[in-house]
């Protein structure tokens, strides 16, 4: 028996014969419903839904210059961070009517530009999440696209960024409150600006707190490199580390334990991101949470205000960190 084939979508041409008006006024109907009396359009939808019939959104994009598709791109798709960003950013999308293209960048700059390079004509903007490009880039693509960073600020593009000078002071005053008086920070990669605000907050924090910082890494930020990570700790006879994020602190703390390190009886260990899973380990680990769901739904309904004032402006959001303290950190025993 052969398959039956699939049934043919309806067109504007069908939906126009059957409710007996011009395809102009099917047209009308979904794209300028105050052109057409209320009565028509109305008997024009019931049909349209009758017949399955909905407007192909290339044409709409031809006549309004809009796709109603943003894209948001974030550099590790695997990273247990970006599943709120993504999960906030796609409900205010839908609350939107907007469909959301997402792109995984791999932590690369060329992707990064391959992708808004190809994904420019087809979206009317971008969110980019902890983007690699360098400012002058990121400037061109503003040029060009609507475009709101998250998690890094940039003169004249509109940003949304967590707030590390409070988030790096909570963690120093933590550690100082158990007797830490020295850290080491290990640093992701060198092109992150949240990593380099992170490192900035941690140093003014420590001078006042009278302790002592040093960095180590660069880092890629995930469990692999946990393992050279720690050995550097290991090496640097300090009582607490603070990580670049939750994943290659989860990464450091595996090794650790593997040696011999008692956590936190040996050293302490602080993490950025509060991801899902940082409380499951063993010992759960101490973190400076973001709102990253927050983050995500406040960058695209600022995108779709970009998009609808056709204007660029210069406004950033600053949004709350909290340390969520656990069982990885305690007091200082000098080693």
């Amino acid at each position: 028996m052969s398959p039956t084939p699939p049934r043919r979508r309806a067109t504007i041409l069908d939906v126009a014969k059957e409710a007996g008006v011009a395809a102009s006024t099917v047209s009308r109907s979904f794209t300028n419903p105050g052109r057409v009396n209320q009565v028509t359009r109305e008997h024009v939808l019931a049909v349209a839904q009758r017949l399955g019939y909905a407007p192909n959104p290339m044409a709409r994009a031809l006549e309004s210059g809009r796709t109603d598709t943003l894209a948001l791109l974030v550099p590790d798709i695997t990273n247990p961070y970006f599943a709120g960003v993504i999960k906030g950013a796609e409900r205010a999308a839908a609350r939107a009517g907007r469909t959301l293209v997402l792109g995984d960048t791999q932590e690369s700059v060329t992707t990064e530009e391959e992708l808004v390079r190809r994904l420019g004509p087809a979206v009317d903007g971008f969110v980019l999440s902890a983007s690699r490009l360098p400012d002058r880039e990121l400037q061109r693509v503003a040029e060009l696209n609507n475009l709101v960073l998250l998690n890094r600020a940039i003169p004249g593009i509109t940003g949304v960024v967590a707030d590390f000078a409070s988030g790096t002071r909570q963690i120093v005053d933590h550690l100082a409150s158990h007797g830490h008086r020295s850290a080491v920070f290990l640093a992701g990669p060198p092109e992150s600006w949240s990593g380099s605000r992170r490192w900035a907050g941690l140093q003014e924090a420590a001078e006042t707190a009278g302790m002592t910082v040093r960095r180590v890494g660069p880092y890629s930020p995930t469990l692999e490199a946990g393992a050279a990570a720690a050995d550097a700790v290991i090496t640097s006879s300090t009582t607490a580390a603070v990580c670049h994020n939750d994943m290659l602190a989860l990464g450091v703390m595996r090794r650790l334990l593997d040696r011999g390190v008692r956590i936190p009886d040996d050293v302490s260990i602080v993490g950025f991101d509060n991801i899902f899973g940082s409380d499951l380990c063993t010992p759960a680990l101490t973190t400076l949470a973001e709102h990253t769901q927050d983050a995500g739904e406040r960058a695209v309904d600022t995108l779709i205000h970009l998009g609808l004032q056709r204007s660029r402006t210069e406004q950033s959001w600053q949004l709350p960190t909290h340390l969520v303290v656990r069982a990885s950190t305690g007091p200082c025993r000098i080693r």
